[in-house]
């Protein structure tokens, strides 16, 4: 059988790709674990609550509350909430939630028959609560909720549903709003502001409870929560002029 001379530029030029693969193919089994730097991965996927009602400050002192009273250094003793102008250096001053939640408290615990003094004595445990403000303002991809695009592709696949098959064309849009009506109550957006609120139990200078809680919280709730933070309009200088008539 002859071999027409055509096929021979294309041979030669197969065997520069093929060796180009194989050594590729060796490199890889010698260099696949390794790199120049540690590679990006992510935490398995977790869940984090969103902090913005009074209601949810009353679902907190109800644990926190819960909390307290199933420890056994602590239940049996006299309790003194620090109000927030005596907290540590490191907590906020003032606020909304300072005020409300210690409130709160306070209502939680009586009902549940502990003794909360008005005044500190020598035989109180102190109760301190702390928040800081968390702004993060550099945040990767972050991923959608878990469903996201499942709801997103059903939608659209019922949108182009034929019309022929509907005798009116927006019919098709109600199983989509139907499944997004049912799952949209558990989605809200991530944003950049996070919370950190630390409830601690002080019997002099032992801590002898401590229980911290994060929560994501809307921008522009921080005042809530750190008053001192919030931007300040800039004042604007007046000027008097005096008449010396």
């Amino acid at each position: 059988m002859r071999i027409l001379p055509t096929s021979f530029p294309i041979v030669h030029f197969l065997r520069p790709v093929g060796l180009g693969m194989v050594s590729l193919m060796l490199s890889g089994c010698f260099y696949a674990n390794t790199s120049q730097a540690p590679i990006a991965t992510t935490y398995p996927y977790t869940e984090q609550q969103r902090m913005q009602a009074a209601h949810h400050w009353d679902v907190l002192a109800r644990h926190e509350a819960t909390q307290i009273l199933q420890r056994e250094r602590v239940r049996f003793r006299d309790f003194y909430i620090t109000p927030a102008e005596e907290s540590s250096a490191s907590a906020y001053s003032g606020g909304e939630f300072g005020r409300g939640f210690r409130t709160l408290l306070t209502s939680e615990l009586v009902s549940r028959g502990a003794t909360l003094m008005t005044v500190p004595t020598a035989n109180t445990a102190n109760i301190h609560v702390d928040v800081e403000v968390v702004t993060h303002r550099d945040r990767g991809f972050i991923r959608p909720p878990v469903g996201a695009f499942t709801a997103l592709t059903a939608g659209i696949a019922v949108a182009t549903i034929p019309y022929n098959q509907w005798s009116e064309p927006a019919l098709a849009l109600i199983p989509g709003a139907i499944a997004a009506d049912i799952t949209s109550g558990s989605w809200t957006h991530t944003g950049n502001e996070e919370v950190i609120i630390t409830t601690q139990i002080l019997d002099g200078e032992r801590i002898i409870y401590s229980s911290s809680n994060i929560y994501y919280i809307n921008a522009g709730d921080r005042r809530h929560y750190a008053p001192h933070r919030v931007p300040q309009a800039p004042t604007t200088p007046t000027v008097s002029i005096t008449d010396t008539w």
